[in-house]
């Protein structure tokens, strides 16, 4: 009997310690971004990190399906309005860490504390530096001037990137001022609305238009890749709210069985050490204020963040999504 019981807490011990060195990871961002990042926690704890790599949507849809029998501890997506939408679904559950409070500024983290930003990205104007000057440009709105007929160019109303960006814009600027400044982009369209970000950056450097909004990490591959295009950044907003920012993220998932393990990951990530390999390798900006860019993305000068909470990229985002299709944004 002894010999029984001992072998059961020898089983048990086990158990346990195979739990503890192990956490599932959901993600809708690509390995080859997380791998390096996940390999040096691994060295740095002990702790084995199995990541399952699929699309948001289908990610969320899983976690449903799987309740409270699902393996995952961590869901890790980008867009606050993708994060905003896994709380609303009941697939997080709130962190408590204090530690994560004092390295992610509250604009980027979930009120409710259910997620966390984990990279900053921008998402501004883009010109054509051989047809526009830096002091014809000023803000989001602006691009709604008549003065811009013929010469915008916008990635389509589709992707969540535009979506919570007008969200934001009807959080601040209302119905009204928000439905006409749409408008007045599709008004000045100078052709169809592209799939990518990049694809329309490529149309801004050939001269099919002269202006487009996209994310900066976009801007930054491109010409890495081709550093002699026409191509320049320019901080919208700077003289109001500042520019759009959104994040790159994640939460517990709420049937985890290690939360203060998974919380000890989401920590690390927010941390010093782990934020410049989060951010640099996407040509991302850090969201831990402390730590600096990587000098490529430094290199596009500072600029000054909206700091209206991200939640609002999810609050908003149906009725953003109605308002882009009133005003014939596809």
């Amino acid at each position: 009997m002894n010999k029984m019981l001992m072998m059961g807490a020898v089983l048990a011990s086990l158990s346990t310690w195979s739990l503890a060195e192990e956490l599932v990871v959901y993600g809708a961002r690509g390995e080859q971004l997380v791998k390096p990042l996940f390999d040096a926690y691994q060295k740095e704890t002990g702790v084995n990190i199995r990541y399952v790599m699929d699309k948001e949507g289908p990610l969320m849809e899983r976690l449903k399906a799987e309740g409270s029998n699902s393996p995952a501890d961590i869901l890790l997506t980008v867009d606050a309005g993708n994060l905003w939408q896994a709380s609303q679904m009941g697939l997080l559950k709130p962190y408590a860490s204090k530690t994560i409070d004092a390295n992610v500024p509250a604009h980027l983290r979930d009120p409710k504390k259910e997620w966390t930003g984990l990279s900053i990205r921008a998402r501004t104007i883009f010109y054509n530096t051989q047809k526009v000057k830096p002091g014809q440009l000023s803000s989001y709105e602006d691009l709604a001037d008549p003065k811009w007929k013929g010469k915008l160019c916008l990635r389509t109303s589709k992707k969540v990137y535009n979506q919570s960006l007008v969200a934001m814009m009807l959080a601040e600027n209302g119905k009204v001022a928000t439905e006409k400044t749409i408008k007045g982009w599709v008004n000045n369209l100078a052709t169809d609305v592209f799939p990518d970000d990049t694809k329309m950056l490529e149309a801004i450097a050939a001269g099919q238009c002269d202006v487009g909004i996209a994310n900066t990490y976009y801007y930054g591959r491109l010409m890495e890749k081709s550093p002699n295009l026409p191509l320049g950044i320019f901080w919208a907003n700077q003289k109001a709210r500042g520019t759009h920012v959104n994040i790159s993220g994640a939460g517990l998932t709420r049937y985890t069985k290690k939360e203060q393990a998974a919380t000890r990951l989401l920590e690390w990530l927010s941390s010093d050490k782990a934020q410049n390999m989060f951010a640099d390798v996407n040509m991302e900006f850090p969201v831990n204020p402390k730590v600096k860019p990587d000098a490529k993305v430094a290199a596009w000068g500072p600029f000054k963040q909206n700091v209206i909470n991200v939640s609002n990229a999810g609050s908003r985002q149906t009725e953003a999504v109605m308002l882009m299709d009133r005003a014939g944004y596809r």
